[in-house]
């Protein structure tokens, strides 16, 4: 049988020995008599998974004590909006709020046109003019004095742009020192090492990098709590949800529970450090096969290209068709660009093998060949 190999921008591939425990798991967890999707979210079995799903998000991050995590419902689009409710307060009323963007891609895109609706919005730099293939350098950046918070996503799943985030200020300079930075990870999370305290607040849709759809990860710093505007939902307030332990309205079970369990498996791989080291292979071997054959580009400079996102085309669109079929007839399964850009796009999450990238290379060699 063909293995299959999905590389699907999200909802994404999860690691196979996750779903294989999940299954087994699916109708009596623990000797519980129950599955967890069945069980109480106040009730002693949810909440010693929900605590292990935190301990261990905790352990691979290395989050600082003074930092909360929160499981919230929605994704990236939602906290688009729940973030400038809660964070635009903390200038006070004395003048309206500013937000400063980095504007890198669709995704921080649409945070721009959410975030206009809570506050001014400074678009501190962009690459929109050159077709968003780079990271604006930091020389370019104009940021706002006294603004609530400098917004960034981090890697642009669609345009395939990612920071590296070594590179990255522990913290802003002089008069913006104390502009909390606001970290889109959704798409890459847990894939790369990052110092948690260089950021006010990181936030990640689960159905990239975690689990399924429906769980967003919040990681947010203490002082930043209790800021939200009198507007904000109950449900959103991160002071709220944070000291309800998660729990301030029914939180997404199940989803947390396959969180929990790639957040174990993670640990078994041998941490964050391995699965960067795991990327970095991955996504070279998969650039260097693109950048070998003039049938296929990228169009992202080689410096901002993402580990986890890679968009490439072929330079002839005419066969774009007769190239994602013969790739699903090689069993590697959702290849089509995103909508918005066209062309074709592999994302290489943790949970994609070094053997699906193999396989898409051989792939691209043989359709380039004939």
């Amino acid at each position: 049988m063909t293995p299959i190999y999905n590389f699907s921008a999200g909802p994404a591939v999860l690691p196979k020995e996750v779903l294989a425990q999940a299954a087994a798991e699916m109708l009596d967890w623990h000797g519980s008599g129950m599955s967890v999707m069945e069980m109480s979210h106040r009730g002693p079995e949810f909440v010693s998974i929900y605590q292990a799903a935190e301990r261990d998000l905790r352990e691979l991050l290395a989050v600082p004590d003074n930092y909360r995590i929160l499981f919230m419902q929605g994704g990236g689009l939602s906290q688009n909006a729940i973030v400038p409710m809660n964070l635009v307060g903390r200038v006070g009323a004395a003048q309206p709020a500013t937000i400063d963007f980095l504007h890198t891609g669709s995704w921080s895109g649409k945070s721009i046109k959410e975030a206009a609706k809570y506050a001014n919005v400074n678009i501190a730099a962009s690459s929109q003019a050159g077709g968003f293939k780079a990271v604006p350098p930091q020389s370019e950046w104009r940021l706002t004095p006294g603004a609530a918070y400098l917004h960034m996503c981090t890697n642009e799943t669609i345009d395939g742009v990612e920071f590296d985030l070594t590179r990255l200020p522990a913290q802003l300079d002089g008069e913006f020192a104390a502009t909390p930075v606001v970290a889109d990870m959704s798409s890459h999370i847990l894939s790369r090492v990052i110092d948690v305290a260089q950021y006010g607040l990181i936030f990640a849709g689960a159905q990239k990098n975690i689990g399924p759809a429906g769980v967003t990860i919040v990681i947010v710093r203490d002082d930043l709590l209790g800021k939200a505007l009198a507007v904000c939902p109950s449900a959103f307030d991160f002071q709220l949800i944070a000291d309800a332990g998660s729990m301030y309205n029914t939180p997404p079970t199940y989803g947390i529970y396959i969180a929990g369990l790639v957040f174990q498996w993670l640990k078994r791989q041998g941490g964050v450090a391995e699965m960067e080291r795991r990327a970095v292979a991955k996504a070279r071997l998969l650039y260097a096969a693109l950048d070998a054959d003039d049938f296929y580009e990228n169009r992202v400079e080689p410096d901002s290209r993402s580990r986890m996102n890679v968009p490439f085309y072929l330079k002839d669109e005419s066969r774009n068709e007769a190239f994602l079929a013969g790739a699903k007839e090689r069993g590697l399964l959702q290849l089509k660009g995103h909508k918005s850009v066209g062309g074709m796009r592999a994302s290489i999450y943790n949970a994609m093998p070094i053997e699906g990238v193999q396989a898409l290379v051989y792939y691209l060699n043989e359709f380039a060949g004939r």
